[in-house]
């Protein structure tokens, strides 16, 4: 099982500096992945709050990183033209040399869509078609789409982006699932859905493989991640709207070496969503990867 960490989204305002020591430190560390929210705005006790914009952060992550993973988690499809974020995603997969996993999503926070000019409604619709065309630029180069909700018509991807380039669904509702599965690589789910242990992930890990088999596909084609959310000494909490009670994960070295390696029996990936997110956080849990991957 590999090991990734989310890079900071709001927690605090970080300089683009810290982003680029944070993320080598982090491969130097030796995490497998780096993970970037995508998110514009959010309304919190304290006022708004909002991280910069997801794409172009990863393009400059990808210039100043060697070996590690890149991607969102996850690119609402609401956000951009779908054609345009296949051709982003192709510039950030050549700047990164073929690292970019491509997270995508229906979204859910619409505090943003209202405050940016995005339509909101019946988003799971409108992702089905995005998903459509984002599929055939970055599988074929190619799209000729004409739908209730996008047209792209006689478009061609030039250059041409990896076709292998893996595509990432953040989901596990049903319809969701239902459009993801018959061309998704990997799948993804956030620690506030399944309570942050292995026993509440379970039955969504058999939920993405029901899927995927009734897509006619094997579940051992798909790459499974979870993001899990980690606490050290000195964070604050996070107040993302937990759906179940989700308590962090911590401890000792060893402790959440063991803790976290348990979800080796369901996944492939995590990424530690860490409270606080700093520079010290990174160091601090090099040590507990190092001890997963020695197990």
């Amino acid at each position: 099982m590999q090991i990734g960490i989310q890079l900071p989204e709001i927690e605090r305002v970080v300089a683009w500096p810290e982003y680029r020591q944070m993320a080598v430190l982090a491969e130097e560390a030796g995490f497998a992945s780096l993970w970037v929210g995508d998110h514009l705005l959010y309304d919190k006790p304290d006022g708004p709050k909002g991280p910069w914009e997801c794409w172009s952060l990863l393009a400059a992550l990808a210039a100043v990183t060697d070996r590690v993973l890149l991607g969102p988690l996850v690119t609402p499809t609401g956000f951009r033209n779908p054609a345009l974020l296949a051709k982003m995603a192709g510039t950030v997969d050549e700047i990164s040399d073929g690292r970019l996993i491509l997270g995508l999503g229906s979204g859910w926070n619409r505090r943003e869509y209202d405050a940016f000019g995005f339509p909101y409604d019946k988003r799971v619709s409108r992702f089905e078609e995005a998903y459509e065309i984002i599929v055939s630029l970055i599988r074929t180069g190619r799209s000729d789409f004409d739908g209730t909700y996008h047209r792209n018509a006689d478009n061609a991807l030039i250059p041409v982006p990896r076709p292998d380039l893996p595509i990432m669904i953040g989901s596990t509702g049903p319809r969701m699932l239902s459009i993801g599965a018959p061309h998704m690589d990997w799948w993804n789910e956030w620690w506030n859905r399944f309570g942050n242990t292995v026993e509440g992930l379970r039955p969504f890990a058999q939920r993405v493989d029901d899927a995927v088999i009734a897509a006619g596909r094997d579940p051992a084609e798909i790459t499974k991640s979870v993001a899990l959310h980690v606490a050290l000494p000195g964070g604050g909490g996070r107040l993302m709207g937990a759906k179940v009670d989700s308590p962090p994960i911590t401890g000792t070295t060893d402790e959440m070496a063991e803790t976290i390696a348990g979800f080796a029996e369901l996944v492939d990936h995590v990424q530690l969503v860490v409270d606080p997110i700093t520079i010290e956080s990174i160091e601090t849990l090099a040590p507990v990867v190092a001890a997963i991957h020695a197990r």
